[in-house]
Order: C-alpha cells, then sequence, then structure tokens
C-alpha cells in the first residue's frame, strides 16, 4: 500500500479549515442561541429604547405637538380617536340643538301654539338634536329638519358648527391619509441580507452586506451610512454607552445616488482607520458591538424621504465567507434576481484579521525594492605576485 505524504503547506490548510468548522460549530452551538445581546435597532429597523422619569411639563410637549402626536400613534389609537372624534362632536352639538329647542320651548311637552316659529323645525327630543347635528356636520341635509330665521342663536350655532366640523373632518382624515401614505411602508420593501461577511474584495479586507429594493420603482438620491454602537471608556475614566463611530460604505460607483434597481453588496473596507482593523477571526465574536447600517432616499412616486435601518451583532457576522451570485441573464436577455440566494454565503479563504493581510503586503513589497547600506564600505585590496618563478 503507497504512502501518502502531506507538505506543511496542505497541512496548515486543512488544520486551518478544521478550525474554522469547529469555531462556527461553538458559536451556532454555544452562542447562537443561549446568548442574548441587547440590541439598540432590531432586524427590522425598530429603536429598543425607552424614556424614564419624563418631567410631566416636558410630557406638555407632546399634546402642543399634536399633529405628529397623532401621526405616530397606533392603528388602534387613531381609529378610536377618529371614532371619537365625530362622535363627541355629533352628541356635543345635538345637546346644544337640544338646548336651543328648549330655551325656545319648541319641545311637544311645552304645547307649542299652532302659529309657534321654531327656531329648528321638527326637533322632538334629544334623538331628532342629535340626527339634526349629524345632518348639519356632514352636509347631508335631508330637507326634513332646517333652521328658520326667527332665531339667531340658532343660526350662530349652525355656523359654529359648520366650521368646527370642517375643521374635525380635516384633521381627522388628512391624518388618517397621512398615516397611509408615510414612506415608513415604503421601507418595509428594502431589505437587507440575514448576515454580514468579511473577505477580501479588490485585494482588500472588506465587510460586505447586500441590499435589495423589492420594487421596481428607484429611491432617488439613495444615500448608505453606518454606525458602530459600542461601550467605551475615555483617557479621564468616563464609561460612555452606545458610543458612535463613522463607519463608510459604498459601492463600486460611491454611496451616493445609488442606481438601486437590483440588489447591491456595499462594503466596508476595513483599513488602518476602521474600527474593525484591531478585530481578527478568533476575537470577533467576543467583542461587544452593534452595527446599525442606514439607508437614505427619496421615493420616486411621492418625492418622501424615507429611511431604512438594521443592525448586526458579533455573531451576525461572519469571517471568510463572501455572498453568493444573485443576479443572472435568461435566453430571453433579461437579468434575473434569485432572491433564494439572497443571504446565502459561500465560504472562502480570508486571512484571519486585518493587520495580517497588510503587514503581508508590506513584506511582499520590501522583497520588491532593494535598500542601500551606507554603512558598507568597499574596500579595495591590491593584489600581489608572491610567487617567484
Amino acid at each position: 500500500m503507497p504512502t501518502v505524504y502531506l507538505c506543511s503547506e496542505q497541512i496548515r490548510v486543512l488544520t486551518e479549515s478544521m478550525f474554522k468548522r469547529l469555531r462556527k460549530w461553538v458559536v451556532t452551538r454555544f452562542f447562537g442561541h443561549s446568548r442574548q445581546r441587547a440590541r439598540l435597532v432590531s432586524k427590522d429597523g425598530r429603536c429598543n429604547i425607552e424614556f424614564g422619569n419624563v418631567e410631566a411639563q416636558s410630557r406638555f410637549i407632546f399634546f402642543v405637538d399634536i399633529w405628529t402626536t397623532v401621526l405616530d400613534l397606533k392603528w388602534r389609537y387613531k381609529m378610536t380617536i377618529f371614532i371619537t372624534a365625530f362622535l363627541g362632536s355629533w352628541f356635543f352639538f345635538g345637546l346644544l340643538w337640544y338646548a336651543v329647542a328648549y330655551i325656545h320651548k319648541d319641545l311637544p311637552e311645552f304645547h307649542p301654539s299652532a302659529n309657534h316659529t321654531p327656531c329648528v323645525e321638527n326637533i322632538n327630543g334629544l334623538t331628532s338634536a342629535f340626527l339634526f347635528s349629524l345632518e348639519t356636520q356632514v352636509t347631508i341635509g335631508y330637507g326634513f329638519r332646517c333652521v328658520t330665521e326667527q332665531c339667531a342663536t340658532a343660526i350662530f350655532l349652525l355656523i359654529f358648527q359648520s366650521i368646527l366640523g370642517v375643521v374635525v373632518n380635516s384633521f381627522m382624515c388628512g391624518a388618517i391619509l397621512a398615516k397611509i401614505s408615510r414612506p415608513k411602508k415604503r421601507a418595509k420593501t428594502i431589505t437587507f441580507s440575514k448576515n454580514a461577511v468579511i473577505s477580501k474584495r479588490g485585494g482588500k479586507l472588506c465587510l460586505l452586506i447586500r441590499v435589495a429594493n423589492l420594487r421596481k420603482s428607484l429611491l432617488i438620491g439613495s444615500h448608505i451610512y453606518g454606525k458602530l454602537l459600542k461601550t467605551t471608556v475615555t483617557p479621564e475614566g468616563e464609561t460612555i454607552i452606545l458610543d458612535q463611530i463613522n463607519i463608510n460604505f459604498v459601492v463600486d460607483a460611491g454611496n451616493e445616488n445609488l442606481f438601486f434597481i437590483s440588489p447591491l453588496t456595499i462594503y466596508h473596507v476595513i483599513d488602518h482607520n476602521s474600527p474593525f482593523f484591531h478585530m481578527a477571526a478568533e476575537t470577533l465574536i467576543q467583542q461587544d458591538f452593534e452595527l446599525v447600517v442606514f439607508l437614505d432616499g427619496t421615493v420616486e412616486s411621492t418625492s418622501a424621504t424615507c429611511q431604512v435601518r438594521t443592525s448586526y451583532v458579533p455573531e451576525e457576522v461572519l469571517w471568510g465567507y463572501r455572498f453568493a451570485p444573485i443576479v443572472s441573464k435568461t435566453k430571453e436577455g433579461k437579468y434575473r434576481v434569485d432572491f433564494h440566494n439572497f443571504s446565502k454565503t459561500v465560504e472562502v479563504e480570508t486571512p484571519h484579521c486585518a493587520m495580517c493581510l497588510y503587514n503581508e503586503k508590506d513584506a511582499r513589497a520590501r522583497m520588491k525594492r532593494g535598500y542601500d547600506n551606507p554603512n558598507f564600505i568597499l574596500s579595495e585590496v591590491n593584489e600581489t605576485d608572491d610567487t617567484k618563478m
């Protein structure tokens, strides 16, 4: 039986491959489910933050900015306010119309004379007063009940309810329309990859994220950037929680005015100025940070600006992987995007730290260059022929 000999390079490659698989299994087995990190931003972009001990005076500011407060309410609270505003105003003015009829003694229990002219025709009780209030505010005007010219109070009340009804209708209907057309819903059709990956791209070590637009309409003037949130300690000893560090993401054409018609792979170059420069494949899972990615743009159909965001914790950053291809060309000449591979990753050979990659490049560059040694002196030796013939 022939003996198989492995060279040291093959042994190193096999050892690194086995170590990567073992590390991935350990992370998935022991950290993937049991360890739950606190996140400021969830995967779908919601912020996990609460405000405590807010003064009562500060809370009153929310009622001053009532428009924004109503828009930010959840649908169940908004619909409750919508129904309450209309029913409440109808019933309130119904009571006023009933009071006018009661003061003017137009109700049947007062037994008005045959030549008595009421303020409002055919109001016989509280129910009929409520119906007249409803007809007045929503401008139905069935014609059965109407205001006469004999009562100035009724004319003033009719004008006041008509004006206030227009205000209520405009505010509540506008709030519902603005809630429906908010660009926040457009942001739901922008999706990010489940994981971020770190691998070589263009000879540089990069952190890559994939983002896709599920609609064919574009986001105009798109701009993408990131923030790295981590706890830092200043030289003065101050501990800053959620300290923000700028992370620049680019595509091959830059990070502004993206042609966002097909899925894009954005990347961050891990250089000497990157906070990921001193991290390694073995220590990445031990880091405590949260990478928040933002995408700003203008909706093409409504010209409203929207923002999409997501976040990645160390368990969701895969070192030594790249994204699988997603765009192909059919026989008919069309470009097809296969979202089955959108978050799929493929393992590739990657340096285990950025510092190692740059040190390797520097070593190769030094090998191609020659250096003069100023301390080296060439001494000329005179050769003498000591051989005598």
